[in-house]
């Protein structure tokens, strides 16, 4: 049986829900929920979890799965975040009105009706909206923001979520996603908000509305195009003639990146990609992959069976919104004759390649090169600050995600950032687009390949170079259920682990209280001679995560021995870590 606080939270959400659809489902739930059977207990659990919450603001927005309730993805909730972000932006940003919000969207299930609501709701409150054509990808929206000199702009996308899912992300007016205290402040006034049915609603047909063209797409590539020539690229000519005749098989994963892709690679005079057919169209249901992440084992199998068959120099895949890059490249050694680069390992390759583009000389306005600027996360592989103090360039450090990234150079303001990264192929080369933007690092990847192969080296020789001369850098990452997130990481706080791997932990940082110019976050590091270790909780699950690197100098023996070396340490390691989350005995 339904408890009765809970019956009539969820009666007074049916009698607000502003789609039929979402009200007849959770009503359904009630009434299924009313029984002892089994089929009643399920019910009655599936609402619990509706009603557990509200969708709060994670990675720079709302995400979760699509159904009725304050708890999932609907109508209701985006009505809501919408009329908080109106009010917001008329409080807090003087001439938001005028200057508007841009609105892009995916093509997951309801993404183009969630969008409706945001129009609706933003030209109900008096602000004009800048709308996207449908089905764009994310890296778009985000240039768009600027590009059009708009107050703030709203993507509907779950990126590489699983099909039940969409989400609501959110950037302000310097084209970067939400940070806090703003996004505390929006968070505060959708709890506010009154009934949704006092929230006025604009009509379709409102004159607020601008209808965008391929105009914005066109800048876009104009502007990806100009910025690599400014940076002393070689994208405008495709990476001279080993570029002209690269083999390309790319995916977008059943996503919305594949047209704005292939136009790019195109005119950055690159050959035309080979597509996968199967993925080659949007597709909510994503029916050829298991998850539409392509860090996942699996995701690429189709792109990878046409490399092999074609003959293919290197494999591309876009995430289903287009911002994030997987790169695969020819390795007889691995069973296949394939291998996935990993984050960190292509992060360090387009990090070393960009700052040999990018040396000597001024940009406009005089910045000089010394004062270039690379990021990453504090849980990616060191190997990119090594990569820069040898380049004589500038280093930071940001908590996870690009809303942190791409704001490094806010605390160098005399630096230009070249280029950011973060370990779950996310990449930003150059600040033409504040966020990752998985179709721009595409042309920085085919560039690096074909100035590899004009000098007869692969990737993979390029690879073998960095670490030849900065030390192997072996990095994996652990995702562990725990029932109770906060309550391990407070035992680890007051029971902090003094070895790992019978290595001794030889110093530790607790980011709770901010450290180093860092916000605050719960993240804990830890240090041993020649590894890290990284510990966080999932924004979103009961999980906790951790990244662990270990480094192995390859002075005065080979490459193969200082990996082999670097493997072991890195299972023991692997199990240490195992060990101290579980909150096993003999940590």
């Amino acid at each position: 049986m339904v408890p009765a606080d809970l019956r009539a939270r969820a009666q007074a959400w049916i009698a607000d829900d502003p789609d039929p659809d979402d009200r007849a489902e959770v009503r359904a739930l009630l009434t299924e929920s009313s029984g002892t059977d089994q089929r009643s207990r399920v019910a009655s659990a599936e609402l619990t979890d509706r009603f557990a919450g509200r969708l709060k603001f994670g990675t720079a927005g709302l995400r979760g799965a699509i159904g009725g309730g304050p708890n999932r993805m609907n109508r209701a909730v985006v009505r809501s975040a919408t009329a908080a972000l109106a009010g917001w932006l008329r409080q807090r940003r003087p001439g938001a009105a005028q200057a508007g919000v841009v609105v892009g969207w995916d093509a997951r299930h309801r993404s183009a009706e969630f969008a409706d609501e945001v129009i609706s709701v933003l030209t109900g409150a008096g602000i004009r909206v800048h709308q996207l054509p449908g089905r764009c990808p994310t890296p778009l929206l985000a240039f768009g923001v600027r590009h059009l000199s708009a107050a703030a702009g709203v993507m509907i996308t779950a990126s590489h979520n699983p099909p039940a899912d969409n989400g609501y992300k959110l950037y302000l007016g310097d084209g970067a996603q939400i940070v806090p205290p703003d996004d505390v402040q929006i968070a505060a006034a959708i709890r506010a908000l009154g009934p949704l049915s006092q929230i006025r609603a604009g009509p379709a047909t409102s004159p607020l509305v601008i209808h965008h063209g391929d105009e914005v797409a066109q800048a876009y590539l104009e502007a990806i195009m100009e910025s690599s020539a400014a940076d002393g690229g070689s994208l405008a000519e495709g990476g001279g003639p080993a570029g002209r005749t690269l083999r390309v098989v790319y995916t977008p994963l059943h996503g919305v990146a594949g047209r704005l892709a292939v136009r790019a690679i195109t005119r950055a005079g690159f050959p035309a990609p080979h597509v996968v057919a199967a993925q080659a169209d949007p597709d909510p249901d994503f029916p050829t992959v298991a998850l539409p992440n392509p860090e996942q084992p699996g995701a690429l199998d189709l792109a990878l069976a046409d490399a092999r068959r074609l003959g293919a120099d290197v494999v591309l895949a876009n995430d289903p919104d287009g911002d994030r890059l997987a790169v695969a490249v020819p390795d007889p050694l691995t069973d296949g004759g394939w291998r996935m680069l990993t984050g960190d390992q292509l992060g360090a390759l387009l990090g070393a390649y960009l700052l040999g583009e990018t040396a000597g000389g001024t940009q406009a306005g005089g910045t000089l090169a010394q004062d270039r600027l690379v990021a990453t996360t504090v849980v990616s592989s060191t190997m990119l600050s090594k990569i820069a103090a040898a380049a004589g360039v500038r280093y930071a450090e940001t908590l996870t995600g690009f809303k942190w990234i791409v704001r490094a150079g806010e605390y160098a303001p005399d630096s230009r950032f070249v280029f950011g990264y973060e370990e779950a192929l996310g990449y930003a080369v150059g600040d033409t687009v504040r966020d990752k933007d998985g179709i721009s690092a595409a042309l920085a990847v085919l560039a690096l390949v074909a100035g590899a192969r004009s000098a007869g080296q692969s990737l993979l020789d390029r690879w073998d170079a960095l670490e030849a001369t900065h030390g192997v850098h072996l990095t994996a990452q652990l995702t562990l259920a725990a029932r109770r997130p906060a309550g391990v990481m407070a035992e680890l706080r007051h029971d902090p682990p003094t070895a790992l791997a019978g290595q001794p932990v030889i110093s530790s940082a607790d980011l709770a209280t901010g450290r180093g110019g860092l916000p605050p976050a719960d993240v804990l590091r830890y240090w041993l001679t020649g590894a890290r270790v990284v510990i966080r909780p999932s924004g979103t699950e009961p999980k906790l995560k951790a990244y662990l690197e270990v480094v192995e100098l390859t002075a005065g023996r080979s490459l193969a021995a200082a990996r082999a070396a670097a493997a072991v340490r890195l299972t023991a390691l692997r199990s240490a870590v195992e060990t101290l989350i579980s909150g096993e005995p003999g940590r």
